[in-house]
């Protein structure tokens, strides 16, 4: 009899085993793929390597900005693939070695859950029934492939998911991306760095989805002038073969063809292939009445007492940090220590070069609640350690306060490496500092996080 058994070891499932079994529960961990899930294997760090590989192409290239020469610099597309796997690789063996510290007893196999025994649930995995008084669901989630015609009929073929790009073995001379968010525009700028012809597909009028609208205007110019192409605000209608057909706003049919496309327009939750169906839970809907999520309160608790749902499946926060909280917090009420999901500081990163990091509100999102707000913004160009760092380099910082207070609801910036100094604006927008608390702060001299004490000085 387990205390907690996780069916998903991704950044929700095993991050809540190590606390849970660090906490002295007796955990049971099922995983049918590689530990790490999504975010470890096929997501976030397989993506960030390659990314980080062409970061470093990219200056090899421009290295005579900064007064180096480098002579005919090449990258060899294989070793940055392999350099990709050795990493995650690592990386899987580190959770491994984490879930085995913590004494989590990890289940290689799928699992299915079976029903209800007198004291919990009961799961089946491997041949062997396993029985766990609590159950926290962390299945994830699954890339969206959309019902255009063509589309899924070529899988396998030209088309590609975030999940099969990742294993390609030669670079295509020309992608498709179909959708223009977080995904589709990191692959847009690991491909484009390395040489392909990258064209963006985008239903919407403005690439980053619901990112600050300025500083998703300024990527796309600078990708512009790298050569990416935008059709924005078009309908994509068919697909045949390698090429992609779309509606333009005008309503004009056009074509564009790719030795590869990849679909990238977002991802669902996982709700079945695990027995979801044998517990009862309450599930979210969307406006059309199609389940996205499975329902849960602050605590990370379902409909039905003892199950918890955590990451993707939720439907919620499709992201890996987002994950790790929620499994954080409904190990916690199991343990009986209160705790509660926020979601009003969940940071936002997208890894291209430069890269945009978010938190919080944004303009956009302030002005459609009807809450009276101020925006300071700055040029990143204001941080000397950004000027010294980013030859040519162009970036922005917005604060957005509250017009009363002027307490910090959300920061959006757009310049290398903004990832890396989020998180002062995380805990800004979290404990509801004020632009004059912020000011206040002694930030070190010369870094490129100076940047949000001079936004906040900046006038309105």
């Amino acid at each position: 009899m387990y205390d907690l058994a996780i069916i998903g070891g991704g950044p929700g499932g095993y991050v809540a085993a190590e606390r849970a079994g660090a906490a002295g529960l007796k955990v049971v961990l099922f995983e049918q793929n590689a530990l790490g899930g999504v975010c470890l294997n096929e997501g976030c760090i397989p993506t960030k390597t390659l990314l980080y590989s062409a970061k470093v192409y990219d200056y090899a290239q421009h290295a005579d900005r900064y007064g180096v020469s480098v002579e005919a610099p090449s990258l060899d597309f294989g070793a940055v693939l392999k350099r990709k796997e050795k990493v995650v690789r690592k990386l899987v063996a580190g959770v491994k070695a984490q879930m085995k510290g913590a004494g989590v007893e990890v289940v290689a196999a799928q699992a299915e859950i079976t029903g209800r025994s007198a004291d919990g649930f009961t799961v089946a995995a491997d041949g062997q029934t396993y029985e766990a008084a609590k159950l926290l669901l962390c299945t994830g989630s699954e890339a969206v492939v959309p019902p255009i015609p063509g589309l899924r009929e070529g899988l396998g073929g030209a088309v590609v998911t975030s999940r099969e790009i990742l294993a390609l073995e030669e670079r295509p001379e020309e992608l498709v991306v179909i959708g223009g968010g977080v995904i589709g525009m990191e692959f847009a700028s690991f491909f484009n760095s390395v040489g392909t012809k990258v064209t963006v597909v985008e239903m919407l009028p403005k690439i980053l989805g619901p990112m600050d609208g300025e500083i998703s205007a300024m990527l796309q110019a600078q990708y512009a002038k790298k050569g990416v192409t935008f059709c924005l605000g078009c309908k994509v209608v068919a697909v045949e073969g390698d090429t992609v057909v779309y509606e333009t706003p005008e309503g004009e049919t056009c074509r564009v063809r790719g030795d590869r496309i990849l679909v990238s327009v977002g991802r669902r939750a996982r709700l079945e292939g695990f027995g979801l169906e044998r517990l009862g839970v309450e599930l979210s809907l969307n406006k059309a009445g199609r389940p996205v999520g499975i329902k849960v309160d602050a605590q990370m608790r379902t409909s039905v007492p003892g199950v918890y749902a955590a990451g993707d499946v939720t439907g919620f926060s499709m992201l890996a940090h987002t994950a790790s909280r929620e499994g954080e917090v409904a190990v916690n009420d199991i343990l009986g220590k209160a705790d509660e999901m926020c979601y009003d500081a969940i940071p936002g990163v997208v890894y291209t070069n430069p890269e945009v990091a978010g938190v919080g509100l944004t303009e956009e999102e302030a002005v459609a609640r009807g809450i009276a707000h101020t925006v300071r913004k700055l040029p990143m160009a204001f941080s000397g350690r950004f000027v010294a760092e980013n030859e040519r380099g162009e970036g922005l910082c917005k604060i957005i306060c509250g017009a009363e207070r002027q307490e910090v609801l959300g920061v959006h910036m757009l310049g290398n490496p903004c990832s890396e100094i989020l998180s002062a604006a995380c805990i800004a927008v979290a404990d509801g500092m004020t632009a004059g608390q912020l000011k206040r702060i002694v930030f070190a001299h010369p870094t490129v996080s100076e940047i949000l004490k001079e936004t906040a000085f900046s006038s309105l």
